[in-house]
């Protein structure tokens, strides 16, 4: 006989992991905030500002430069998260990353053909970019669906989608004047530098909305995860809801690429890390999103503080990624699931 005292005490035990957990990744995040606010070439006390903050004084490195800087990387990383945690969820497979199967290298080549050849600025970019991805993921899902949908072989498709766009990029960086070459390669290093106040109010709202709309879907999300019969049995509509959960998807990766370039790994990251931290068929979308934020915040730190040289963010976060990508790349293959 089941002893429901047991089973409604280990739901309740799991249900105060995942507020603890939620807690400290919070108290994480606002440390590194304050990291990045108040360290630098100029040191500031966090009463320095936060008196400059809500007083709208006007300090150039305060306002102009760390705030949007932080504030990119807080949304970036969580926009990057989510999506990267939405593929992987819903296609089942950890190596499902936007980054990984040509999502967002469709992005990054309207990116840099409008940065290397157009010249238009950040919010005609985004625009761009956003048209492009939606282009990219919806060529990689009819190829990959071609002869009967498969999750393998989406992946595959786009691992291929992926090298196309990368060759392609490097062949415009061949043939655009080489004075524009140096910010293109800044931008898709994944750099928070440069960032202004006016190109983040539609990110925010972008995210935010989003982060609402996928916490709404998450049950939706785990049952898709489970297989489309038992979604079906469920009530859930797979076609509408796979759909929808892609295309909010592809539009957070574009946005956040064309306000801080392809951050690497992140995507591919946060998902995973926050499954490990929460327990088993926990709905780990605001772990995810949190654990994104953390990983840019303390990339960008480590990258312009704690080294010789001032790296970007994307080359610290790529290098955290390197060796888990090799780790399921071997795994995957010892199990023969793709």
């Amino acid at each position: 006989m089941i002893d429901n005292s047991k089973i409604f005490a280990n739901i309740k035990s799991h249900r105060i992991k995942y507020k603890i957990i939620l807690t400290i990744m919070a108290i994480i995040l606002l440390i590194l905030v304050c990291l990045n606010m108040t360290i630098g070439e100029k040191n500031y006390s966090l009463m320095e500002v936060i008196h400059t903050l809500l007083s709208s004084e006007n300090n150039y490195i305060i306002m102009k430069l760390r705030l949007p800087r932080t504030l990119a990387g807080i949304f970036c990383g969580i926009a990057f998260a989510i999506a990267g945690n939405t593929f992987q969820t819903l296609l089942g497979n950890p190596l499902a990353s936007p980054d990984i199967i040509g999502v967002s290298s469709g992005s990054t080549v309207a990116a840099v053909f409008c940065i290397l050849f157009l010249n238009l600025n950040r919010g005609l970019v985004s625009f761009v970019a956003v048209l492009a991805g939606a282009v990219s993921a919806l060529l990689i899902y009819k190829l990959a669906s071609k002869d009967g949908y498969s999750t393998n072989r989406l992946i595959l498709t786009g691992i291929g989608a992926q090298a196309f766009f990368s060759a392609l990029i490097n062949w415009m960086i061949k043939k655009a004047s080489e004075y524009d070459v140096p910010t293109a390669m800044r931008w898709m290093s994944g750099n928070l530098n440069g960032i202004t106040t006016d190109t983040l109010p539609l990110l925010i709202v972008i995210v935010l909305l989003a982060l609402i709309t996928m916490t709404y879907l998450s049950n939706s999300l785990q049952a898709l995860e489970l297989g489309e019969n038992y979604a079906t049995v469920l009530g859930v509509n797979v076609d509408v809801t796979r759909s929808l959960l892609i295309l909010i998807s592809v539009v957070l990766i574009a946005f956040a690429t064309a306000i801080s370039g392809p951050i690497s790994s992140i995507a591919f990251l946060s998902g995973p890390i926050a499954g490990r931290l929460c327990s088993k068929n926990q709905i780990n979308t605001i772990p995810a999103a949190l654990t994104g934020a953390i990983l840019v915040l303390a990339g960008d730190f480590i990258g312009q503080n704690l080294l010789p040289t001032r790296y970007p963010v994307g080359i610290i976060t790529g290098i955290l990624g390197a060796p888990y990508l090799v780790y399921l790349l071997i795994k995957q293959n010892k199990g023969g699931s793709i």
